[in-house]
């Protein structure tokens, strides 16, 4: 196993562990993973258009349609027509999605905070760089690769 492949199993590790504990922390407040970052998401930026918002998810449409319809099935997001072109749709929390993101929100950084505290030792500002430039590589690849194909 080559230094790269090992560094790309234990990131793909990392990533499983803490998607593994945001979903036992977001259980307790009856949400998903995806649905918690289609809140977040939504949160931040009020307006976004589910298109968009397929986007920020690395989501096909069909998949942030169903998360969509759950959404506003359970009264947390509702959709508006845009203003200037009434085909589109703009999503938007609801008073009841606002403050189950608030309180989901607030525990999930108080989770991480604990959760990644001991990087400290480490220097998180040195790991933050390396992975900052490591996705920002990783996404220029994806925007400039057409078909993936297998390079054997």
């Amino acid at each position: 196993m080559t230094d790269r492949v090992r560094l790309y199993d234990l990131i793909k590790e990392s990533f499983l562990l803490l998607d593994f504990g945001d979903r036992l922390l977001l259980e307790q407040f009856d949400l998903t993973v995806p649905r918690y970052y289609a809140l977040n998401h939504i949160a931040v930026e009020p307006g976004l258009s589910p298109g968009l918002l397929s986007r920020y998810m690395f989501c096909d449409k069909s998949n942030i349609t169903r998360l969509v319809q759950g959404l506003l099935g359970d009264g947390l997001v509702e959709r508006r027509p845009h203003e200037q072109d009434g085909r589109a749709q703009r999503l938007f929390l609801t008073a009841a999605g606002t403050e189950l993101h608030g309180k989901a929100s607030r525990a999930h950084q108080n989770f991480v905070e604990l959760r990644l505290a001991v990087l400290e030792d480490y220097s998180a500002d040195k790991v933050t760089d390396v992975l900052s430039y490591l996705n920002k590589s990783l996404s220029e690849t994806l925007d400039n690769t057409p078909e993936m194909s297998l390079v054997l």
